[in-house]
């Protein structure tokens, strides 16, 4: 199985609701989110690509437009908007586009991810 992963960074806000009210992330915050896509396939292209980088790009356009410097609650309509969620979506949002998805990844900070993998 042949594997690639693009990163892509944006920033937004977000507010965990329903935690106890001394959870840090039950008040309003920050993050600058880093989204890790994984593509995988059995065999490559006639140019020896599981998929060319380049057509990752409406990712990028989505993530900046839709995301970046964005209250996250407010773009994906719920108050539990985790880094797990947010893998979740990009996931979805990708295998329409990109069969070959075969994960995501979404870090909040330098120390933490979370992975969507089916």
């Amino acid at each position: 199985m042949y594997r690639i992963t693009k990163e892509f960074h944006f920033s937004a806000s977000h507010q965990l609701k329903g935690l106890p009210a001394d959870h840090q992330c039950a008040r309003l915050h920050g993050h600058n989110y880093v989204v890790e896509v994984e593509l995988s396939a059995a065999e490559l292209d006639e140019h020896g690509f599981v998929r060319d980088y380049h057509e990752l790009a409406p990712l990028k356009r989505y993530i900046d437009e839709v995301f970046d410097h964005r209250h996250l609650n407010d773009v994906l309509g719920h108050d539990k908007v985790t880094a797990e969620c947010l893998a979740r979506h990009f996931y979805d949002w990708c295998k329409v586009r990109l069969p070959e998805t075969s994960a995501v990844r979404v870090s909040e900070t330098p120390k933490t991810w979370a992975e969507y993998r089916p």
